[in-house]
């Protein structure tokens, strides 16, 4: 199933849990490798992720966390960043993407799958086979100071599933990151971009802080953050085109108690 639904219209029901401001700035990376065959458009090549970052810092905008966003914002000190997202915690974030985040003095959040450490992207069934991040790995860029965040256990469309494995997909993963990392799991990211009110609600309850969607619509909120698609094609006249667009089409939220 492609993930790339990023220029999709905005859907969903209605909207809690709102933001403080203006909606952020979120992009959304996946992986970051010298790849000629990606049927999904999932890859960046490393040279490109750096004439991105170069074209961040130049215009005096800094790649955080989501987490460190998200904080920022709160204490009105949120002007110039701009939030950076990985999903699926590809193997190759450690060795590709974290020296480049670090010699821009960026950070980011790498969202992993807790049931499929050390296994490979199968759900892609049309592209290339990438290794994931291994326990290892996750502890490495825990340590170079990315944020970890779930991404579920096995990549399902939550809004498919029933109860019992939603909520297994999503308590179940902040646990054993947190027993891999020793850290707290705070952010959440839905697989494929995909949600709908009871999983949005299933993930409050978990006890994340935020979470990321992709075009989440009137859900749109602190537990469903819309995120602006980054790929290969993303030159920095295109980066600059996308930051225009978001600025245009980003609504007042304000936010509530759950983000805190």
């Amino acid at each position: 199933m492609p993930i790339d639904t990023a220029s999709q219209e905005p859907r969903g029901p209605r909207t809690r849990e709102l933001l403080p401001g203006r909606s952020p700035w979120v992009a959304m990376y996946h992986s970051v490798d010298d790849c000629t065959e990606d049927p999904y458009n999932v890859t960046v090549t490393p040279d490109r992720l750096q004439e991105q970052l170069h074209w961040l810092r130049s215009r005096g905008l800094r790649g955080v966390s989501v987490a460190e966003l998200l904080a920022a914002r709160r204490r009105g000190a949120g002007r110039g960043l701009v939030g950076l997202t990985f999903d699926d915690g590809y193997g190759d974030f450690v060795d590709n993407a974290i020296p480049l985040l670090r010699h821009y003095e960026c950070s980011a959040t790498v969202f992993v799958l807790a049931g499929r450490l050390g296994g490979e992207n199968d759900w892609d069934v049309e592209g290339p086979r990438k290794p994931l991040l291994t326990a290892q790995g996750i502890r490495a860029a825990a340590a170079a100071g990315m944020e970890i965040g779930s991404h579920g256990l096995m990549h399902v469309d939550l809004t498919r599933t029933d109860e019992e494995q939603r909520r297994a997909e999503i308590q179940r993963s902040k646990a054993q990151i947190e027993e891999l990392t020793g850290r707290e799991v705070r952010g959440f990211c839905y697989p494929y971009g995909l949600v709908d009110p009871p999983t949005v609600e299933a993930v409050r309850r978990a006890g994340y802080r935020y979470a990321c969607a992709i075009s989440p619509g009137s859900l749109a909120g602190v537990h469903a953050l819309p995120r602006v698609f980054v790929g290969q094609r993303d030159a920095p006249w295109r980066m600059e085109l996308k930051r225009r667009v978001h600025r245009v089409r980003r609504r007042s939220l304000r936010i509530g108690e759950a983000a805190r």
